[in-house]
């Protein structure tokens, strides 16, 4: 049966489980395969390390337990003086073997003027150069903060889907922010094809008037709140779509894998049917 709930090809963004994998990363990684999760995106780089693993070490670990590591979170500095910490991580991801590097966070500070937005473009192609030349695919993924009107216009539309250079640096689309940000996914779709080529997937309790502040705890697992994935993923062909990852940001009961085990579960029982 595992082996079927892999055709399905699910992933998992790993800083769901973050302090299981702090506390016993093989553990874990055999617990999310047992799950039936194809693939993982990782949130663990530091210093050309994953989880205090060697690129090839992980690779290994993650190979051996029948799954394929496609993604990474890794922070790319925006101050400037980056491409040599850039092209470190680039190497170390390449040893790793994925396909995409994703920045998965802006600092408040870096986030309070079109300016401010428009360096990070900028830096972000930067690092899109770089790992092109590693056959590594960069990424942003979104919160809802991008989407507040800051000096008239929305940074996400306006600024980065204007300035990002398409081929160097990919949306991945996180729908719970983006709907919590006011968004309708499949008009994002519509608007920008084949800009999101990433997707992360979770769920949410409670529709709530848009807010533009990370702060929350409406998490839900996918298929037991309000979204609605099939007709979101029914229009993945527009969207550019390559690889969905399951995120639960955190749980209510302080029981990360009993969230998973549900999201894939209506995953591959319901959604992707």
């Amino acid at each position: 049966m595992e082996n079927n709930i892999k055709n399905f090809g699910v992933g998992l963004q790993l800083y769901t489980i973050r302090d299981a994998m702090s506390g016993d990363p093989l553990g874990s990684l055999k617990k999310v395969s047992d799950l039936g999760f194809k693939y993982l995106e990782l949130a663990g780089y530091s210093d050309g390390l994953f989880y205090g693993y060697a690129p090839a070490e992980f690779r290994k670990i993650a190979d051996d337990l029948g799954m394929e590591v496609i993604s990474s979170h890794a922070m790319v500095e925006i101050s400037g003086k980056t491409s040599d910490i850039t092209k470190k991580m680039a190497e170390a991801h390449s040893e790793l073997g994925v396909r995409y590097c994703i920045q998965p966070w802006v600092f408040e500070e870096e986030r309070t003027t079109l300016d401010s937005y428009k360096k990070m473009a900028a830096a972000w192609n930067q690092a899109g150069l770089i790992m092109n030349e590693y056959q590594i695919q960069f990424g942003y993924h979104n919160h809802n903060f991008e989407f507040d009107l800051i000096e008239g216009e929305i940074p996400y539309y306006d600024i980065l889907l204007k300035e990002l250079d398409n081929d160097l640096v990919t949306m991945e689309l996180d729908l719970f922010w983006a709907v919590k940000g006011g968004q309708n996914p499949i008009e994002m779709f519509r608007k920008y094809p084949g800009r999101f080529q990433l997707f992360h997937l979770k769920d949410m309790f409670t529709q709530e008037t848009p807010f533009f502040t990370p702060d929350t705890s409406d998490f839900a697992p996918v298929g037991a709140g309000l979204l609605n994935f099939k007709d979101i993923l029914a229009s993945k062909e527009t969207a550019g779509f390559k690889y969905m990852f399951v995120e639960q940001d955190s749980t209510k009961d302080g029981k990360p894998f009993d969230s998973i085990r549900s999201s894939i579960s209506n995953l591959t029982t319901k959604i992707l049917l």
